[in-house]
């Protein structure tokens, strides 16, 4: 009996390093590419006259529709960020103290509680079309993590997960010196993602005492630069994160 095996078409993946941009600025840019992705699938809905509860003769016509997928990388200056979902109370400055320490501070729309950006942490915000990656957003996250582990293993860090709790940790099942490396919150609009994951690389771990990080009280936040003892280049990293990528979303980056 022959076997024919199928290759998956590789998808298109337009990378682009946005260095160091203020928080807003990049959400702002990253809305305006998921709200263009929305607006190619919407048109390509009409074209077809598809109603959003026919999926399969959706998935049939995905070949024709040309919405875009990015993967961004930028580092922020310090800001603190609150997701939808996230308790105030888990931010320990007030305003004025925050104003004092030149930290900004934003409520956004995506998943998750209170994390900290700042420079030397790598942040990535994937914008993607996930019904031509053929996955759910369970699947997306998992990959996500997957990304960030494959990549700190290169560092000689044993990176893992917290059931339950979303991101890339480090020793999760050890009470007391569990701590998270990597931070990740999403939004999927009509299944195309923003938002995405932070990576602590050499990141100033002090502005993390400013808050309950993600919500999770008693557990400690890390960075390579912790792990190892000694900095890391982010280029180096940045390079190695998009190599993972690449091979964990079966994609092409350029």
């Amino acid at each position: 009996m022959q076997i024919k095996i199928f290759a998956l078409e590789k998808q298109h993946v337009i990378f682009k390093d946005l260095g160091i941009i203020n928080y807003k600025d990049a959400w702002d840019y990253q809305e305006e590419l998921l709200k263009k992705n929305l607006e190619i699938k919407s048109e390509a809905r009409k074209a077809e006259n598809l109603e959003p509860s026919a999926p399969d003769s959706y998935q049939d016509n995905l070949h024709q529709i040309s919405t875009i997928n990015y993967l961004l990388f930028c580092e922020h200056p310090s800001v603190y960020t609150l997701g939808k979902s996230g308790h105030i109370e888990n931010v320990l400055l007030s305003e004025r103290e925050m104003a004092e320490k030149e930290v900004e501070f934003f409520r956004t729309n995506r998943g998750g509680d209170i994390t900290f950006h700042g420079l030397q942490q790598l942040v990535g915000y994937p914008i993607l079309d996930l019904e031509k990656f053929k996955t759910g957003v369970s699947r997306y996250l998992h990959d996500l993590e997957e990304v960030i582990i494959l990549t700190i293993a290169e560092y000689g860090i044993k990176g893992d997960r917290s059931k339950g709790e979303t991101g890339v940790w480090i020793d999760p099942e050890k009470p007391g010196v569990e701590r998270k490396i990597c931070a990740m919150g999403i939004r999927c609009s009509r299944w195309i993602t923003m938002h995405g994951f932070a990576l602590n690389v050499n990141t100033d771990l002090s502005y993390f005492n400013n808050i309950i990080p993600c919500g999770i009280a008693n557990k400690k936040v890390t960075s390579i630069e912790k792990e190892l003892g000694h900095k890391v280049d982010l280029e180096e990293v940045k390079e190695k994160v998009k190599m993972n990528f690449e091979k964990v979303f079966h994609a092409t980056l350029n």
